[in-house]
């Protein structure tokens, strides 16, 4: 079934119960609609797309803050039958100019903390966008963008006749760009309406579920999961901050039964907790059933002391990539916390190998590159046959992360190939050194990468994020990696802050040319 198509039969099912509800502590502000507003809101915006003569396999480009009226809009470029192309809203000028050209987008519909980004290249990519649609307050909007509000008011709530097939087109969503430049992914309606199916088949979400979403909507990560709920008609809360006190809040106030979060939102939730800062006793917590992560490895110290506090939660890792629709391609599952450390087993309806640089699959407890193949592997890259080629083989999607498979058949990420570290001959992989380094106490957050080194070719590097209040040295770091093979340990330590994407993934790419070349440091 089209997720379209899903929204209208919430819509006639549940059309009077909450669909969505949207919290901004900052501004003490609460909204919420229901299905059947969901709903009409997305045919008003499909009509109003038509209106501006957007047509079946057209581009539009969506680029908004997470808000309540973000998934309607959404929803509404798709009941066009074009295809939603969301940005990621901490791209540059530059960066957005350059996604919209590879779209050849038809319309930009963009929301008020984008106005000055847009109008920088509005002039540059007006030889594809021929409208400018402002989601934003009136009193705000440019005078070169029509008002999104104004134009729905003047068009009907009604689904548009366009024909859509469950094979066509849907979105164009460009990667994180944490390898590189970001590449365009071409999904189809097919691929996420998987994405549905595996969700709800991995959580077992049922209609009286309640999901908290924090990650950025652009992204697959926390859509797809959202998917899980939505495929049965349950609430979601759209929480617009990422503070301890706001995320427990909201879980008590609202009932929130489901959420997923990115490691450095639990280990601060963690933190709040264990500093006293955050009492658990002034919240009411008891349906809160079950915390998943991914988007990144999972420290195995992080989850055991979550269940140490939260010992009746279900818990999840989720590993996935934009080219497979999202997360679940892998996942540990429900019942396996026996193997907390494991990316896990393959999801719903996916299948795996682990192979080696010709594709010919290694043996097992050997590493290899993770390939997948399934209903979510996407349709191409778009507009850049090359790395479609390189990446898609004989309907095998190549992750380019490196994995191994245990003796009982659980996969474990070892490292990607990118940034594996080659140190004297010796491979070193990163996510091993950073889940090693998380199991110490004062250790907030870590990321460790390969800098070049004259005699050794690279040598390991560790930047260590030290918890609030607490004080580390080389010297104790050192001390702590003995428990490493001599060849694994990093030669090099700094003290500094750990950058992450809106998605949790260690944005390594900067940390490297951040510090190549850079002479030592040592700050506490």
């Amino acid at each position: 079934m089209l997720i379209t198509e899903i929204l209208a039969r919430n819509a006639r099912m549940y059309g009077q119960e909450t669909a969505l509800i949207e919290r901004e502590p900052a501004l003490e502000r609460r909204r919420e609609i229901t299905w059947k507003a969901f709903d009409e809101q997305a045919s008003t915006i499909a009509q109003v797309l038509i209106a501006r003569g957007v047509r079946k396999g057209d581009r539009v480009i969506h680029l908004m803050m997470n808000c309540l009226e973000w998934l309607p809009a959404y929803f509404g470029i798709l009941r066009t039958g074009a295809w939603a192309v969301p940005l990621n809203f901490r791209f540059v000028a530059e960066t957005i100019a350059n996604c919209s050209l590879t779209a050849e987008a038809r319309v930009f519909i963009f929301g008020e903390e984008f106005i000055d980004r847009v109008d920088q290249i509005r002039e540059q990519i007006q030889s594809c966008v021929q409208h400018f649609i402002f989601t934003g307050p009136e009193e705000k909007r440019p005078d070169w963008a029509e008002s999104l509000k104004t134009l729905m008011a003047t068009h009907p709530a009604e689904p548009p006749s366009v024909k859509i097939d469950i094979c066509d087109d849907a979105a164009l969503y460009f990667t994180s760009g944490t390898t590189g430049t970001p590449k365009a992914t071409r999904l189809t309606h097919r691929n996420l309406e998987h994405a549905c199916y595996v969700e709800n088949r991995h959580h077992n979400q049922v209609h009286t579920d309640n999901f908290l979403c924090m990650p950025p909507l652009y992204h697959t990560g926390a859509k797809m999961h959202w998917f899980g709920n939505f495929i049965v008609g349950a609430r979601a809360v759209i929480l617009k901050g990422i503070d301890p006190h706001w995320i427990i809040e909201a879980i008590s106030e609202e009932q929130v039964t489901i959420v997923w979060l990115l490691v450095p939102w639990a280990l601060d939730l963690l933190f709040a907790i264990e500093s006293g800062e955050l009492k658990l006793t002034n919240y009411q917590l008891d349906q809160w059933r079950l915390m998943h992560i991914g988007a990144q490895p999972v420290p195995s110290s992080l989850i055991r002391e979550w269940q140490k506090i939260f010992p009746n939660h279900q818990y999840d890792t989720n590993y996935g990539l934009t080219e497979c629709t999202g997360p679940g391609c892998i996942h540990l599952g429900l019942e396996n916390m026996h193997k907390v450390g494991a990316i896990g087993v393959p999801g719903f309806d996916w299948e795996y190998q682990i192979v080696d640089d010709d594709h010919q699959p290694v043996m097992p407890g050997n590493p290899g590159e993770l390939i997948l193949k399934g209903p979510g592997v996407m349709k191409e890259y778009y507009q850049n046959p090359e790395a479609t080629a390189a990446t898609i083989v004989d309907g095998w999607l190549l992750t380019g992360d490196v994995a191994r498979q245990d003796e009982d058949g659980f996969i474990w990420l070892v490292d990607r190939k990118k940034d594996v570290i080659i140190t004297g001959g010796e491979n070193i992989y990163p996510v091993e050194i950073e889940a090693f380094l998380m199991g110490h106490p004062r250790i907030q957050d870590v990321a460790v990468i390969g800098l070049p080194s004259l005699r050794l070719g690279e040598i390991a590097t560790a930047i260590i994020k030290v918890k609030n209040g607490a004080v580390l040295t080389k010297e104790e770091v050192d001390d702590f990696c003995s428990g490493l093979a001599r060849y694994k340990r990093p030669r090099k330590i700094i003290f500094a802050d750990v950058p992450r994407n809106p998605t949790g993934k260690i944005e390594k790419p900067r940390l490297r040319e951040q510090y190549a070349g850079k002479k030592e440091s040592f700050q506490v």
